[in-house]
């Protein structure tokens, strides 16, 4: 078979036919590529980015799914709400469902997903009868939050200097979500520092990514700004205060970056506790694969989808 990843250089990214996806007040802008009568994957983007970060991505799958990728509320061309408490995981996984029905009705979509847009996918997944909308799930560098706490209740219930190495590092590369949390400081720094040239310094800086692998919405800096009340409004109450017992019979995929530096692998070591059906990748990349390495999530998410799909049929 031959990969994705092999085939000649992808197309110049092109917009997409754009249609907007209705929940309640919030209108959520979205973009369908590829042909309108295939199987058809979402992609979900997370912070700060918009459905640009899957570029690469679609270039690589259009050509034999219908690819939509929409703006989360608070990011691109979507709604933003005023309330922190509307950016609460259960209104985010609202958005997808919606998104899902406008687009597939009748028939589960494959959902991928990456940072904050795999942690809405987590939670939406492990809802009930999830699995009659959602065919299967590829994550990217985005936990369950409930998930994490119950790992790190765990660990921290039974303190051997094995049980603590994991959430202490997790809790290393989370130390940034502290800053995030807190309105004004961070709000502030993001105003001044959030534009597309410093954000593409700091992406090289972090894991070497060049400026012509990055794409990003001209909004980029109130999308900084908006999409900190992600983490104001989930953190604390997912992973610290009451994480929940939340299971799935969707099909996961979880891609592993070694080098990822905000989301530790070991968070994920739990997670078959939780999911009847897991598969597991790990790949030697930082936190923004679909920009590093996009031929590597179309590979993945291919393969993945085609062995779901032929156990479907048996």
């Amino acid at each position: 078979m031959t990969l994705i990843s092999e085939i000649a250089p992808p197309r110049v990214f092109d917009a997409g036919r754009r249609f907007t996806v209705t929940n309640g007040p919030i209108e959520l802008a979205a973009f369908e590529y590829g042909p309108s009568n295939a199987e058809t994957i979402i992609l979900v983007h997370g912070w700060p980015d918009t459905h640009h970060l899957w570029s690469g991505v679609i270039d690589r799958l259009a050509d034999r799914f219908r690819v939509i990728a929409y703006d989360m509320r608070g990011f691109g061309e979507s709604t933003t709400p005023t309330a922190t408490s509307a950016f609460e995981l259960s209104e985010l996984s609202k958005d997808l469902f919606a998104v899902i029905d406008a687009v597939s009705p009748n028939a589960p979509v494959h959902v991928v997903a990456h940072d904050w847009g795999a942690v809405v996918a987590w939670d939406a997944v492990c809802e009930p009868d999830a699995e009659q909308r959602i065919a299967s799930y590829t994550s990217i560098s985005g936990p369950n939050l409930d998930h994490l706490g119950k790992w790190v209740r765990d660990r921290l219930s039974k303190p051997t200097p094995r049980n603590l190495a994991g959430p202490f590092s997790q809790l290393a590369a989370s130390a940034y979500t502290f800053l995030f949390m807190t309105p004004v400081v961070s709000d502030a720094i993001f105003r001044a520092a959030g534009n597309k040239k410093i954000w593409s310094r700091l992406l090289w800086a972090m894991e070497g990514l060049p400026s012509e692998k990055l794409e990003f919405a001209d909004t980029l800096k109130q999308d900084m700004i908006n999409g900190l009340r992600l983490y104001r409004a989930n953190i604390i109450a997912r992973v610290v205060r009451n994480p929940r017992t939340r299971t799935t019979t969707v099909p996961v995929q979880l891609i592993l970056n070694t080098r990822d530096v905000a989301v530790r692998p070991e968070g994920y070591d739990d997670t078959e506790r939780w999911v009847d059906r897991l598969v597991r990748t790990e790949v030697q990349a930082g936190h923004w694969l679909p920009y590093s390495q996009p031929g590597v999530i179309a590979d993945k998410a291919v393969q993945f989808i085609e062995s779901v799909n032929e156990e479907g049929t048996r």
